[in-house]
């Protein structure tokens, strides 16, 4: 941040001259007021997807749709197999059968073939709906966390970590104190 605003003002300074032919000028003290000001500014970032991962709401959110996820893994699979079973004695049976109990028998298969693929459909759509709910929650709570934690410390602006950021100095990063601060939150109930 330094290095960046040390660079705005040598540009400033260079513009100084370059603007004093048209009577414009910035005075020694212009460029140091900039920098002390800089030094002033606070600036933080914050990891919020290690927050959620590392965080008790976290965790519990994690266990309850891993917890769903294997239902809906076993009731599917249960779903399958029976479906298959299905399948095999209808095979099976095929030669055996007249074409109309045949034709019936197969209406009846893919009848039960397209309530599994509803079935699976659904419950896909059901479990990420949950999992965004129960993320919409918890970011929405680490957000109020971070904005109280930043007018407690007077920070003018907090960054959420993204892979859009080339660099990014440790020093800033609060995400320590942040979880701690949310933890502490979710334990109370506040």
């Amino acid at each position: 941040m330094k290095q960046v605003v040390y660079l705005l003002a040598l540009l400033l300074a260079l513009a100084s001259s370059a603007h004093a032919a048209y009577g414009m000028k910035y005075a020694a003290s212009d460029v140091r007021n900039i920098l002390i000001a800089s030094d002033e500014t606070k600036f933080a970032s914050v990891d919020i997807q290690k927050i959620l991962t590392l965080s008790y709401a976290g965790k519990e959110a994690k266990a309850k749709l891993d917890s769903d996820v294997l239902k809906a893994e076993m009731e599917k699979n249960s779903r399958g197999k029976e479906l298959n079973k299905v399948k095999a004695e209808l095979e099976k049976q095929s030669v055996l059968l007249s074409e109309i109990e045949r034709g019936a028998k197969q209406k009846a298969y893919e009848h039960s073939l397209q309530e599994y693929q509803q079935f699976v459909t659904k419950t896909a759509e059901d479990l990420r709906l949950e999992n965004a709910e129960l993320t919409k929650r918890i970011v929405g709570n680490i957000v109020k966390v971070v904005q109280d934690y930043g007018r407690k410390k007077g920070l003018l602006c907090i960054f959420f970590q993204n892979e859009s950021m080339l660099y990014l100095d440790d020093k800033v990063d609060i995400t320590g104190a942040i979880l701690q601060a949310f933890n502490a939150m979710e334990t109370t109930g506040l």
